[in-house]
């Protein structure tokens, strides 16, 4: 439950982890109580983006950059329909947003939203910590009759852990949709939302694919029911291992060669769908920084993140599957986390990461033109 404010300064906010720190800062959005996992994200710019990226569903999201809301909110960046964050954690917000595209304040689309944030805490403590102890679950309450320490700690305790969760199908679009090609139609893609972001579609119509935007529950049939020339899994959040409706459906389009590129979560997808496992990280990748290495080519991309699962795949072998060979194609630099997938016998990838570039980046871009690569194989 939640009531927005203005003036909340000096409205008390308190920040509880599930091991049992606490944090005490003020209200920030709206005024009230909200639950999640505890994430960190290292973008030092890209908030909107991040706030409307549906992969962050029922997470409580720290900014590690000291100062947020400086260019406001505005109309034209938004990647979904709403913020999806569960609540929002900030060091040192913006007092006056100065941008020429701005239409308001963070504190005044937050509120407006209903997102319970706080703000005035050490986030690099905050961070320090949950990068020792691992992502954990999290509340943020705010207001002038706040419980005691002990009453909101085991409300916390009390919330659902992130592994277990699936949810794609809560933040996906109910109804098919169609995102027209830009100039000259080339090709047309049947692309399944677990969770897409609004740049996604447009960096492919940007290339002459007519994007049919199909809901979580799609199936094989739906799929084909626009006569595809190539399929797309989105991003998303959850975990993946409860993800068996999208793997049978991926395993259907796999069977038939159809071209087939995935991103972030459609990466699990396909590393379940060729029988590697997944796992959750300990505390995930999320920012617009990432070193990632394209092994296919040795090149170093900086690129942006948002994941808290990860594929179990070896990193050095070629693996084969019921689908034939496969080997990792992407790894990340920091820790050796498999960020991407390529099938040697058909034509389907899959990388971790985002390529759409909204918050981040463009040096993944070519991504696209790899998968435009192969339905122009596929056709010729």
């Amino acid at each position: 439950m939640t009531t927005s404010t203005r003036g909340k300064n000096r409205v008390p906010a308190v920040l509880v982890l599930e091991d049992g720190r606490i944090f005490r800062g003020r209200a920030y959005g709206a005024v009230g109580e909200t639950f999640g996992e505890a994430v960190f994200s290292t973008g030092m710019t890209g908030y909107q983006e991040t706030l409307t990226d549906p992969s962050y569903h029922r997470q409580v999201v720290v900014m590690t950059a000291p100062h947020v809301g400086n260019t406001g909110v505005n109309d034209e960046d938004m990647e979904s329909k709403k913020i999806w964050v569960s609540g929002y954690v900030v060091r040192d917000p913006a007092r006056v947003p100065s941008n020429w595209r701005s239409r308001r304040s963070l504190d005044e689309e937050l509120a407006a939203q209903g997102v319970v944030g706080i703000s005035g805490i050490d986030t690099r403590a905050l961070t320090r910590h949950l990068r020792e102890r691992g992502a954990m679950r999290v509340g943020i309450f705010s207001g002038h009759a706040l419980p005691d320490d002990g009453t909101m700690l085991a409300e916390v305790r009390q919330t659902p852990e992130m592994t277990g969760a699936d949810l794609s199908a809560e933040v996906a679009t109910t109804e098919p949709y169609v995102v027209p090609a830009i100039g000259e139609k080339r090709f047309t893609v049947a692309a399944v939302d677990l969770g897409i972001k609004g740049m996604t579609p447009h960096r492919m119509a940007e290339r002459g694919i007519e994007v049919h935007v199909l809901p979580a529950t799609a199936t094989v049939e739906d799929v084909y029911a626009v006569n595809p020339d190539g399929v797309f899994f989105s991003n998303g959040p959850g975990d993946p291992a409860t993800a068996d409706h999208p793997v049978s459906v991926m395993r259907g389009v796999l069977e038939r060669g159809t071209p087939l590129f995935g991103i972030c979560f459609g990466n699990q997808i396909l590393g379940r769908a060729l029988g590697f496992g997944t796992f959750k990280l300990k505390y995930g990748h999320r920012g617009i920084n990432q070193p990632v290495q394209d092994r296919t080519t040795g090149k170093v991309e900086v690129t942006a993140h948002n994941h808290g699962f990860a594929v179990d795949a070896p990193l050095d072998t070629v693996s084969d599957t019921p689908f034939g060979r496969a080997e990792v194609s992407h790894v990340c630099l920091n820790d050796d986390v498999v960020e991407g997938l390529r099938l040697l016998d058909r034509p389907a990838f899959s990388v971790q990461y985002h390529p759409e570039a909204a918050a981040g980046p463009h040096d993944a871009a070519y991504l696209f033109d790899r998968f435009v690569s192969l339905m122009e194989g596929q056709r010729a």
